[in-house]
C-alpha cells in the first residue's frame, strides 16, 4: 500500500508550555463513579477536548483474562463515559477501541474484564482494531527507532487519523519499560500485533509514539486508574494495592510522571520520560507540573519493579546473553514458540495458581466486592439523564 498523504485538517500541535496540570482525587468504591465526574471538571476536559468530534477511547488490554490493575477497570470505562456524556459528547461520536498482541483478544477481553455490557449500556460502539483498515503512515525522519525497526513504512489503524484521543491506562509497574501509563497505551494502538519487535528500544519508542500522536491527532487526553494498583512483575504477574487515586490530564508525559512519582519512582531517571520532556513532547518535572485536587506530598508506594519469567526471557533473547538466538527465534516462522511458550506460562502456570490466590485476595476487597456487584452480572444501570434514544 502507497503511503497515504497527510489530511490538511491534521496540523502539528505546537510544543508542549514549560508546565502541565495533573488532576488527582482520592475516591472509594461508593463514590467513584461521582468522582470520575468530578476529577474531569477539575482538569476542564471541554477545554482539551472538543465535544463535537469524533473521539476514539483507547482501552488497556494488557490480559484477555480479567486480574485488578492490569487492563482498565470497568468502573474506570463507565465514570468516563458518565462525564463524557455529562459534558455534552454525543454518543455516536465516541468509539472505543483496543488492539490486539500475539497473546491476547480484544473481544473476549473486552467481555471477560467487564467493559461490553458498560458500553452497550450506555450505547457506545466497540472497535477491536483488528477489523479496521490499516494504512502506512509517513511520520518523517525525526522519530528515534521506528523507521528502523520497520523499514518497509509504519501502518497505523485508519480510524485514527484526525480524531481524538482519550487514553485509559492503569498505574502499574511494567518489566520492559519501568511503569507504564498514558504513553505506553499508546504502543497498543499505534503499532500492529508484531509491536513486541519494538521491545528492545522500548524507551525511545515511547517517545516516537508521542511524536506520532502529535501528528494524528487534534487533541489527546488521559484518565488513569489508580483505585487498583500493580506493583512488582508488571504489567501481568503483578500485586496489588489499594491505591484508591483516580488521576487526568491534557499531557500524557505528566499524568506518567505524577503516577511513577505516586509510585516511588523518579520521573526523570526514567528514560522514556526523561527522553520525551528533554523533546518538548510533555512535562516530566514534577516541580513543573500542578497538581489540582486532592494533595499528594509524601504520597509513595515504595513499588519495586520486577521480570516476570517471560520478560526476562524476552530480554534476554533481544538484549542479554542468549542475544545470537534473537534473529532465529524471533524474526523467523520459528517465532510461534514465544506466543505458546507466554500462553503456557501466564494463562495455565501462573493465573490458576498465584493469580487466582491474589484474585481471591482482591475479592474480598470493598474493590473487589464493586466489582462482583456492579459488573460481573452483566447488566448496568445508566442514570435516566444519560441514557441512549
Amino acid at each position: 500500500m502507497t503511503t497515504k498523504p497527510r489530511p490538511e485538517e491534521i496540523l502539528r500541535r505546537p510544543r508542549h508550555a514549560d508546565s502541565a496540570v495533573v488532576g488527582v482525587l482520592s475516591t472509594s468504591p461508593e463514590s467513584i463513579l461521582d468522582d470520575y465526574v468530578r476529577l474531569l471538571e477539575l482538569v476542564d476536559l471541554s477545554d482539551n477536548l472538543d465535544p463535537g468530534k469524533d473521539t476514539l477511547l483507547k482501552l488497556n488490554l494488557s490480559w484477555t483474562k480479567y486480574f485488578p490493575a492490569c487492563s482498565s477497570e470497568p468502573w474506570q470505562v463507565e465514570g468516563l463515559l458518565r462525564g463524557l456524556l455529562g459534558a455534552g459528547f454525543d454518543r455516536q461520536h465516541l468509539q472505543a477501541v483496543e488492539n490486539r498482541t500475539v497473546v491476547t483478544d480484544p473481544r473476549k477481553g473486552a467481555e471477560l474484564n467487564s467493559w461490553l455490557p458498560i458500553l452497550d449500556a450506555y450505547g457506545v460502539h466497540f472497535q477491536p482494531l483488528t477489523e479496521v483498515e490499516w494504512i502506512r503512515y509517513d511520520f518523517g525522519d525525526e522519530l528515534l527507532k521506528l523507521n528502523e525497526i520497520f523499514p518497509e513504512g509504519i501502518e497505523i489503524p485508519q480510524p485514527y487519523v484526525g480524531k481524538q484521543l482519550v487514553h485509559l491506562p492503569t498505574m502499574k509497574t511494567h518489566g520492559h519499560s519501568v511503569m507504564t501509563g498514558a504513553v505506553k497505551n499508546a504502543f497498543g494502538g499505534l503499532l500492529k500485533e508484531v509491536r513486541h519487535y519494538a521491545h528492545k528500544y522500548i524507551h525511545e519508542v515511547l517517545v516516537d509514539l508521542l511524536f506520532m500522536e502529535r501528528q494524528l491527532h487534534p487533541a489527546t487526553f488521559a484518565v488513569m486508574d489508580g483505585t487498583v494498583c500493580g506493583d512488582g512483575a508488571g504489567p501481568r504477574t503483578m500485586v496489588p494495592y489499594m491505591g484508591n487515586r483516580i488521576l487526568a490530564s491534557s499531557d500524557s508525559v505528566a499524568i506518567d510522571a505524577i503516577s511513577a512519582q505516586m509510585m516511588g519512582f523518579d520521573p526523570l531517571e526514567i528514560p522514556f520520560l526523561r527522553m520525551a520532556h528533554e523533546r518538548g513532547l510533555g512535562v516530566a518535572d514534577p516541580k513543573d507540573i500542578e497538581i489540582v485536587g486532592d494533595d499528594i506530598e509524601g504520597v509513595n508506594y515504595d513499588f519495586t519493579t520486577k521480570r516476570s519469567f517471560v520478560v526476562w526471557g524476552d530480554q534476554m533473547l533481544r538484549l542479554g546473553f542468549l542475544r545470537p538466538l534473537e534473529r532465529l527465534l524471533l524474526h523467523s516462522p520459528l517465532v510461534v514458540w514465544a506466543p505458546f511458550a507466554s500462553n503456557v506460562y501466564h494463562d495455565w502456570m501462573w493465573y490458576p495458581t498465584v493469580g487466582r490466590s491474589r484474585i481471591r485476595g482482591f475479592d474480598r476487597t470493598n474493590w473487589g466486592q464493586l466489582r462482583h456487584d456492579r459488573y460481573k452480572s452483566g447488566r448496568v444501570s445508566v442514570p435516566e439523564v444519560l441514557r441512549g434514544s
